[in-house]
């Protein structure tokens, strides 16, 4: 492991700083719940015989008097959703092998979980966003009980891990190991898929074409292949040590997945506080483990939904990271693989190539992860540069380095010789506010996009002008009013079929938004989560039909070409489409949108999460740690 670059460490000590004071209180708050007696026995008599009523003889008079540990698993299982099908029999599998290694195992509760992929254009994506928040609150209520001495995760897609992630943050002090379910196998070929839908958003295919290519590439049960936000979940898990190593791209419904489900119930019996080896989730995840995180997305070319998943998954740790962090450390993280939509592959043929135990492997040996973090097994980061198989009697597993050399260069190279210098997540920013972009699948030539902005409250709005032939020229797409207060963000991939074929006749496009679109941004300019959005007043609400627009991902820029005088006396308009609150659900929620922070701060509608009560830790801790890093 090569001495970690000055970059990441630069960036590590500034997050550290900036978070002394709220990291502290959060850590006083993990140990004041340490105790070397089940959790369990806190609770009076009635109360423990409600949480073992129901269990088998064996287990009830283990939870009534044994020194066991008890594992809570919270789970996302539903049977409509490929990904989190085969979660259905992990609790049972979870159950057994916690028996065997001196432990039992219940279920705490389940989370919902939605597909962006079927509400997609619809009013229920209007509440994807904020599902995260409400299963952290369920994640949150089912270890309420408090009965539990350590936790498994099961979840797999877009904001059920980050939901599941803040909720256990919450319970800092519990262990806690995430399980997921795998891949589907690999279906029809993803440069296929983006054809037919191409056609079909020409009008040159018909629907029946269109679901017939869709039913081939998502077509039995496991995560979509592609690289979205749901295998973008799994390469942090794995990469913030929080995973048992090598469990992210295994297929379901295999020998090895279901000894990788077994040995995540046994490393949950073997770090709770009734042994030698307590590992809480509060301290795997700190400020390294973030670094870690971001620069994975990096690396992988992984979904932008991050850039407001980590930024919440960090308060809920007592960690403070903005987009300028991720853009620092994306500067100097070279990209390493492409999966598509950065590339042709799918996840299996990333898994195949060497995996993610070989990108960490060669990220580790090219300083640009910590090494030295805490992981659930109990070891440093170099634990996971591995990959698993299963041992020689069947019943377990072994580990073996991951290969010195990729399988497939056009899919995973090392970091000394990546597909670009950079990790592709750039920072825009001037007088329309600050953006994410992501330019891993965007041509070099096509990343400066200068031209009259035509602007949009909808997608269906833009359809219609793109069907029209309104749009058959250089344009700027303004696509507002879709922020967290205004409409929850919804994902907006109906945008880009037309504004791919815009580009494809040779058009510069470029797209500008407050709502958001996730691991399937691809090759079309698009500077994303738009702060402030617009109903809060931010600029992008000054955007008229016409104005001219800059958007250069090479230098930083996100501006209107407006004279300065006429811009500062424009108004902005800060209306909400019409219909939010309106049924669907969509009520349910308005208190989250009232209250939300912004994206950059995690769109969160908790606050900050700090403790009201300061520890005896207080804001001296953030001065005495940024003169440090100033001196440094």
């Amino acid at each position: 492991m090569s001495k970690l670059h000055p970059t990441i460490a630069r960036v590590t000590d500034r997050i550290r700083a900036r978070s002394a004071a709220r990291r502290a209180r959060y850590l006083e708050l993990v140990e004041s719940r340490r105790s070397e007696d089940p959790m369990r026995l806190r609770l009076a008599a009635a109360n423990r015989a409600h949480g073992f009523a129901a269990c088998p003889a064996h287990d009830k008079e283990i939870l009534k008097s044994g020194r066991w540990p008890s594992i809570g698993i919270v789970t996302a299982y539903n049977d409509m959703l490929s990904a989190h099908q085969p979660l259905q029999h992990y609790p049972d599998l979870i159950k057994t092998a916690a028996r065997k290694a001196g432990a039992t195992a219940q279920v705490a509760g389940g989370v919902p979980a939605m597909c962006d992929g079927i509400t997609q254009g619809f009013e229920g994506m209007e509440l994807s966003l904020f599902s995260r928040d409400a299963i952290a609150m369920g994640t949150g209520v089912a270890l309420s009980h408090e009965t539990f001495d350590a936790a498994i995760y099961l979840g797999v897609c877009d904001k059920i891990v980050p939901g599941l992630l803040i909720g256990a943050l919450r319970y800092g002090w519990l262990p806690g190991l995430f399980c997921p379910a795998g891949p589907m196998p690999s279906g029809l070929p993803n440069p296929e898929k983006a054809r037919i839908r191409q056609l079909f958003a020409e009008g040159k295919v018909g629907r029946e074409a269109l679901l017939e290519a869709e039913s081939q590439s998502y077509h039995s049960a496991g995560t979509c292949t592609f690289y979205g936000t749901a295998n973008s979940n799994q390469m942090l898990m794995e990469i913030m040590g929080l995973h048992v190593p090598g469990s992210a791209f295994v297929n379901p419904g295999t020998p090895l997945r279901a000894a990788l489900v077994a040995e995540t119930a046994r490393r949950a019996a073997a770090i709770t506080q009734l042994g030698d080896s307590w590992i809480p989730i509060g301290h795997v995840v700190d400020e390294r483990c973030i670094v870690n995180a971001i620069a994975g997305l990096a690396a992988t070319g992984g979904s932008t939904n991050h850039m407001i998943h980590i930024p919440a998954i960090a308060r809920a740790a007592g960690i403070e990271v903005d987009w300028d962090d991720f853009a620092q450390i994306s500067s100097v993280v070279p990209l390493m693989s492409r999966v598509y939509p950065n590339g042709t592959a799918d996840v299996n043929h990333l898994h195949a190539a060497g995996g993610i135990g070989f990108l960490i492997a060669s990220m580790l040996e090219a300083g640009l992860l910590h090494g030295d973090v805490t992981t659930v097994m109990g070891q440093g980061l170099a634990a996971y540069a591995s990959e698993p198989f299963l041992s020689g009697d069947g019943d377990g597993l072994e580990w073996r380095p991951a290969p010195e050399t990729s399988g497939d260069l056009e899919v995973l190279r090392p970091a000394f010789t990546p597909f670009q210098v950079d990790g592709g997540l750039r920072l825009v920013q001037g007088n329309l506010g600050r953006a994410c972009v992501k330019v891993s699948a965007v041509k070099p030539e096509q990343r400066v996009v200068e031209a009259p902005a035509r602007v949009f409250k909808d997608q269906q709005a833009l359809q219609d002008a793109f069907k029209a032939g309104e749009l058959d020229r250089d344009v700027v797409v303004v696509v507002r009013g879709q922020g967290p207060r205004a409409t929850g963000m919804p994902e907006l991939h109906k945008l880009m079929p037309p504004l791919g074929v815009l580009q494809d006749r040779g058009f510069r496009v470029a797209l500008v938004t407050d709502g958001r679109m996730s691991g399937a941004s691809g090759k079309v300019l698009a500077a994303i989560h738009v702060s402030p959005e617009t109903v809060a007043g931010g600029p992008i609400g000054k955007v008229r039909d016409g104005d001219v627009i800059r958007v250069d991902a090479e230098a930083g820029v996100l501006e209107a070409l407006v004279e300065p005088s006429e811009w500062a006396a424009r108004t902005s308009d800060t209306n909400a489409p019409p219909g939010v609150n309106r049924g669907y659900g969509r009520e349910l929620f308005t208190v989250f949108r009232q209250v939300v922070t912004s994206a950059e701060e995690g769109a969160l509608p908790f606050g900050d999460f700090d403790l009201d009560e300061p520890a005896s830790a207080t804001d001296d801790q953030r001065d005495v740690a940024l003169n440090h890093l100033a001196d440094a």
